[in-house]
């Protein structure tokens, strides 16, 4: 399979990371096991989660999906062959939020011990923090780049203006740069990222690895009216999405898919693996028969009568 350099990291992943927010709360440890060995032999080989991940889950503390994935690796003895993504950041109730130099030290040495793992190949900051200056953050980081526990480090939900003033601090300062950018991207959101962060971040040679490539799962089909909302747990979140775009970015789905003889899925994935700048879209599965459409869409090529339905569908 293709294998794609993370910006000027020299890591190489595969064009699809697996989203391990599912990890302990739609799908058990058993489950997510499976899921991830198949998600492996089919020739993919990096995860991105987050300390926070499944704090949301009634009963859940935060980090339920990073000890999934740690036991998982543990279990299987392939802590080598995977690049492994986490986050930093977000509100964990007691544990504290934020990018302060206190708590990501805090927080990456639970993610390590969760993990079972003593280095993390991207360390991404889960959200800006103003109240937290960006040499402080980068200073940090570079401390735990220098003992060898991160690898490479990576922004995710910056604005262009945040990104950029980090990039120059980084720069002035002889500090690590964030090598990458994970923003919400798909056929549905693409007003967060095109224009001038996009133009930033190929600029920058900044490695962009979206999240919610697929839209929660609107774009994938399986939503076709307020009935449906049921089939999952996101399901109720699927309302905003149902208007005259939405609908035709469905329809133009279709007819891609069935001019290609695949699946709505793996256009809009395959759509998103092929935007400028982008390294890999972060999609999350429930089933092992979902994953047929990661591979699909890594090689489609979907070809110029194609991109003009889907571009002509989803202008804003």
């Amino acid at each position: 399979m293709d294998q794609r350099e993370l910006g000027t990291t020299g890591i190489f992943i595969s064009p699809i990371m697996f989203g391990g927010n599912v990890f302990g709360w739609t799908i058990n440890q058993a489950q997510s096991f499976e899921l991830l060995d198949a998600f492996v032999e089919a020739g993919f080989n990096s995860i991105d989660t987050a300390n926070c991940y499944s704090i949301w889950v009634d009963g859940n503390g935060g980090g339920e999906s990073e000890s999934i994935i740690g036991a998982w690796m543990k279990a299987r003895g392939n802590r080598a062959d995977i690049i492994l993504a986490t986050k930093v950041g977000y509100d964990i109730g007691k544990r504290g939020c934020g990018l302060s130099k206190a708590h990501i030290i805090q927080e990456v040495e639970a993610s390590l011990q969760r993990l079972q793992t003593d280095y993390i190949d991207l360390y991404q900051a889960h959200r800006d923090d103003r109240n937290t200056p960006l040499d402080e953050v980068l200073e940090t980081f570079d401390k735990l780049i220098e003992v060898g526990k991160l690898r490479a480090i990576g922004a995710s939900n910056y604005d262009v203006g945040r990104l950029s003033e980090a990039l120059d601090i980084a720069e002035k300062n002889n500090l690590p740069q964030y090598r990458t950018l994970q923003p919400h991207y798909n056929l549905y959101q693409r007003s967060k990222f095109e224009g001038e962060m996009q133009l930033l971040c190929c600029s920058k040679n900044i490695g962009v690895i979206p999240y919610f490539p697929l839209a929660s799962g609107f774009l994938t089909g399986k939503y076709r009216s307020e009935s449906d909302f049921y089939k999952s747990l996101r399901g109720a979140g699927m309302k905003k999405y149902f208007n005259e775009r939405g609908l035709k970015i469905l329809h133009a789905l279709d007819t891609v898919a069935n001019a290609y003889g695949t699946t709505p899925a793996a256009v809009a994935l395959s759509w998103v693996i092929h935007q400028p700048g982008v390294v890999a879209p972060i999609a999350s599965a429930t089933k092992v028969t979902q994953l047929k459409d990661f591979s699909v869409a890594t090689r489609l090529d979907l070809g110029d009568y194609a991109l003009a339905l889907l571009e002509d569908a989803s202008k804003v």
